[in-house]
Formats: structure tokens, sequence, C-alpha cells
């Protein structure tokens, strides 16, 4: 990615490593990205933000990509994960940032905001809106009783599960069929797997075959441990954020997803955007925008778009 002009460095961070990607000068923007991506999945936003004078920094998180992979499940908490960033910031020597989070990246943005309001100047996320903590259903359950065990989170839970049914399928098979879901249903792993490793899967206009390719070599060097248990803290971290409850976020906000995006048609989800509900949890939202046609990576599908 040098022909990009792309720099790439890896920084102690938190207690563990954390490697960035960064390109330009100016103003830190702050590209948190999601499952299962890293810092490439930021490609057209490094340099666009670069070439309009910010200085874009798009890290892997822990378990992704370059950065450290530790190797203890409870270590993928949100609070580890905005620690990381935290700690990410001072490295980089800079008080505040601008930050743009997709999928997990945006629920790490979210809690940033929440936790730390003070080292954020503003905040772009994206598919994944802001959830407030309220009742006493953990999201294991919730997402269960709604979806059932072959839910993809739910079936991400147990150790060993989703890691054996990847490497049946082959990375490259998995990831495209991640890539390239583009329904308003909900994504089930099924006992017998997600068919078979030798189906023939057309990519959308907006992905390679080489850029599918970078994603497989990279993660056939780091494995999916890492960013799988993210979902197997989320019942961990819910109770670890007990102390935020009925904390709002007050960072300035600009919310953006496809509604084509399986998230997007959540019960409940689009009147909870629409009609104001997630202003009531963040009442620094700006703005939220709904992007046709588009699915759940729009970042990728759409880094053109004008908003």
């Amino acid at each position: 990615m040098e022909e990009l002009g792309i720099k790439h460095k890896m920084l102690p961070v938190n207690g563990i490593n954390i490697h960035v990607a960064e390109k330009g000068e100016g103003q830190v923007v702050l590209l948190l990205h999601g499952f299962p991506e890293f810092w490439y999945g930021w490609r057209y936003q490094l340099t666009e933000l670069a070439q309009h004078g910010f200085r874009a920094v798009a890290p892997d998180l822990r378990g992704y990509g370059d950065s450290s992979v530790p190797p203890a499940m409870t270590s993928y908490t949100i609070l580890h994960l905005v620690g990381d960033v935290v700690a990410l910031m001072d490295a980089l020597e800079q008080p505040q940032v601008f930050v743009v989070g997709h999928d997990w990246g945006a629920i790490l943005a979210w809690y940033l905001c929440l936790f730390r309001p003070d080292r954020i100047k503003a905040l772009v996320n994206m598919s994944v809106p802001f959830i407030p903590r309220i009742g006493s259903i953990k999201p294991v359950q919730f997402l269960t009783a709604m979806y059932g065990d072959a839910y993809y989170i739910c079936r991400f839970q147990e150790s060993g599960i989703a890691e054996t049914e990847i490497a049946r399928l082959g990375i490259d098979s998995f990831l495209k069929k991640v890539f390239t879901y583009h329904k308003p249903e909900p994504f089930y792993i099924p006992k017998e797997g997600l068919g078979s490793p030798n189906e023939k899967i057309t990519l959308p206009y907006w992905i390679t075959e080489e850029e599918i390719n970078y994603y497989v070599k990279n993660f056939e060097k780091t494995g999916f441990t890492g960013p799988l248990n993210y979902y197997r803290c989320l019942d961990l971290s819910w109770d670890l954020i007990a102390p935020w409850s009925g904390a709002e976020i007050t960072v300035p906000t600009k919310f953006i997803i496809g509604d084509h995006d399986m998230t997007y048609h959540f019960p409940g989800i689009q009147m909870y955007i629409s009609l104001y509900g997630m202003k009531l949890f963040v009442p620094g939202l700006q703005d939220v925008a709904v992007l046709k046609g588009v699915g759940h990576f729009l970042h990728q599908e759409r880094p053109k778009e004008d908003l």
C-alpha cells in the first residue's frame, strides 16, 4: 500500500501493540473498523481525508491485522477496546480527535464518546445505532430469544464453533459470503454450515478478487478468534458498563446507515432512528442519513457519496 502514500507503524498502547495506517497532515480523524475488516477497509477514506487536509489514522483494532492478539477471551471487552483507543490518542499526542466508526468500530466509538467525551471533537458513526443499557436482559439472551441459536451472533458465542466452520468453508468463501450479504433478513449460520466451499460467489461491483485476497492473506496470519471474542464478550461488557446506565452521548454526531443493511431492519430500529428515539440517548445527534440501495459495508460500497 506504499504506492497509495499510506504510512504504517506500530505503537505500544494499553499493554499491547497496535498497528496503524495513516495518510495526510492536519487534524486527526480516527477511523475505527468493524468485523471482518482491519485498516484496509478504510483505504478510500484514508486518501480522501488526506486530500481534504486531514491526518487520517486507521488502526487495526486488537485481535486484527498486525496488532496484538491477546489470547484470553476476556481481553476483548468494551473497556479494553476504549482503553486501546484512548491510549492510541495519547501515543499520537492528540488531546482530541474526530472519530468515524463502522460496525464494531461504531460500537466502540459510541462508548468512547460515552466514557471520554472530552477527547472527541465530533463523531460520524455508521451501520450500528447506539443501543442504551436498559433492563435486565443481557444482549445474547435477547438476541437468542429474538432470532434463535442460529443467528450469527449467537452462533459465535461458543469457542471453536465458528472457527471450525470458517476453516471448513475456507477464509475466501467466508469473507465473500459476509461481504456480499445484501439482504434485510438476519444472517444465520445453520448447524450444517454456510454451504459448500466450492460454491461460486459473485462479487459486487465495489470489491474485487484482488481486494478479497488481501483480506484473506491477513486473516490467514491472525485467524478469527480475536475478532470473534468481541462477540463473546458482549454479555461481559454489558455487565461492566452498568455504571453508565442512563448516561447520554453529547458529542456532536452524525449517523449513517444503508436501507439494505440488516441492522436497519432490526425490529423497531427505523422508528427509533427516524422519530428521534435515539436522540433521547444521544442528544448530540445532529443528523441521520439513510442511503438508498446500500448494504452494510457502505463505506466501501459508496465511498464517494456526498452527504
